[in-house]
């Protein structure tokens, strides 16, 4: 397509005490307009977006960080479901920029879910406090947090596949060995062996700690534009190449096909048609990995491997430095940071750039970056699916 690209981007990472949710928007929003080259009275439209957890809704905020920031928006709006953000912003963003409602759009996600749980945790309580969906019936029957619904979708792919706890272990080893890496990441300097993820207590079966993605503060924020002024900034643009979405809720259940697969096909198809490529063109993979499982789907659904080889495949090493096809050079959500899939764009947009160092990816053209989550139904895991192209030249 090459109709519109990002030509800015601000990142916080770490933990961030005291600093609120806004103030991370803020402050990520004011870096990405300097990275872009611009003046905050050229951006004429905002978009946040909004990571809603699996278990509930998170409060919104009053005086929107483009108020903050004083930007001359004609529009702002928010969008998000469960980690699905990237996908779904780079969409309405084309949407307002076709249409010439705006020259420039911010797209700005921001978290501060590790300082709420210090919060909890210095109270007695465990996590962080959600707002229970309504006529949600799984929690009677255990199902009181994203691991308990996740979980018995890798119980059911070991079930029918014989995967294994190793195989998924090696998963977090790899994406670990990217942390590695990446001075930005949460476990930078902190590696990890397969005895580290056998011997990490159980948390739901079959998921041990080490399967599970982090809790963070931070923020990502890009700056978008169409072609006629994308050559006119600082660094390369960062072309949109496609972008497509799928859903859970549209297939039928009770043959349970679904409790062993993602909703990609659609979003595959979509979005691969529309920048013209075949899976070989992807240069990287920045697969949304809240838990080891989904990283493990995704590999079988979009085709890298067939359905049920997924833990024969990880086993292998494919997925980690040195991999031919490296997966979550960041270090992903489970080893870098939790931004939902601004974590994934955020580390495309790096290594198209070709700024992300040591574990710069070599002439890396074409990025993938998935999206998903914000189940709307019971059983629920990873509803929407989204797919998003970036590439560079």
């Amino acid at each position: 397509m090459r109709r519109c690209a990002i030509v800015g981007m601000g990142m916080i990472t770490g933990p961030q005490p005291g600093r609120t949710a806004r103030w991370l928007e803020a402050e990520a929003t004011r870096r990405a307009i300097e990275d872009a080259g611009l003046k905050p009275s050229q951006i004429h439209g905002a978009i946040q977006l909004r990571r809603t957890g699996g278990g509930g809704e998170r409060a919104f905020l009053t005086d929107a960080f483009p108020r903050v920031l004083g930007l001359p928006v004609n529009f702002y709006f928010t969008v998000g479901r469960g980690g699905c953000l990237a996908g779904l912003g780079v969409a309405a963003a084309m949407s307002f920029l076709d249409l010439g409602i705006a020259d420039y759009v911010v797209l700005t996600g921001a978290v501060d879910d590790y300082s709420r749980s210090r919060e909890t945790k210095a109270k007695g309580a465990l996590g962080m406090v959600h707002l229970e969906k309504e006529g949600y019936w799984g929690k009677p029957f255990g199902d009181l947090r994203a691991p308990s619904h996740h979980s018995f979708f890798a119980a059911r792919h070991m079930h029918e596949f014989g995967t294994t706890s190793e195989q998924l272990g090696m998963i977090s080893v790899q994406e670990r060995a990217w942390a590695q890496l990446n001075p930005e990441a949460r476990f930078y300097g902190r590696p990890i062996t397969l005895k580290d993820h056998q011997e990490s207590p159980y948390v739901v079966w079959p998921y041990h700690l080490l399967d599970i993605c982090l809790v963070s503060d931070g923020a990502v924020s890009v700056v978008m534009t169409t072609e006629e002024r994308a050559k006119d900034h600082p660094h390369p643009p960062v072309w949109v190449l496609g972008v497509g979405f799928g859903e859970a809720m549209a297939e039928l259940w009770w043959e349970k096909q679904n409790y062993t697969r993602l909703a990609v096909q659609t979003a595959k198809e979509q979005a691969f048609a529309q920048a013209g490529i075949e899976l070989q063109d992807i240069d990287a993979a920045q697969l949304y990995d809240c838990f080891t499982g989904e990283v493990l789907f995704q590999l079988e659904d979009y085709g890298w491997c067939k359905k049920g080889e997924g833990g024969p495949f990880v086993a292998e090493g494919h997925i980690g430095p040195g991999g031919d096809i490296p997966v979550n050079t960041s270090g992903g959500l489970l080893s870098a940071y939790h931004f939902g899939d601004l974590t994934g764009l955020s580390e495309a947009v790096i290594q198209l750039r070709e700024q992300a160092g040591p574990r710069q990816v070599p002439d890396c053209e074409v990025v993938l970056v998935t999206g998903h989550g914000g189940e709307v139904l019971s059983p629920g895991m990873c509803s929407i699916h989204s797919t998003l192209l970036l590439g560079r030249n």
